[in-house]
């Protein structure tokens, strides 16, 4: 069951990554059609092409890992702040 801290944390994460993804002029989305390639039909360039599209993927992934860190990383100098905050007089 999640209390309201939880609820809270995850509520500004989600923002904090919104705001990281608005921030982003260009950022791609994955590529859900498969190549022809990677069924093991179609022509001759085919594997090729595979390669391609499985590379721009991996490509996409990493991007949208690297915001989710940082907005993992933000979020928690967040957290540190406000308790150095609440242990001052």
């Amino acid at each position: 069951m999640c209390t309201n801290g939880i609820k809270d944390r995850r509520r500004r994460l989600h923002d904090i990554l919104l705001a990281l993804v608005a921030q982003q002029g260009d950022l791609e989305l994955m590529d859900g059609d498969n190549p022809s390639g990677l069924l093991g039909g179609g022509s001759r360039d085919a594997p090729a092409e595979a390669a391609r599209w499985l590379e721009r993927n991996r490509r996409v992934l990493k991007r949208y890992q690297a915001l989710v860190r940082t907005a993992v990383t933000l979020d928690a100098l967040l957290d540190a702040e406000e308790g150095v905050a609440q242990e001052r007089p």
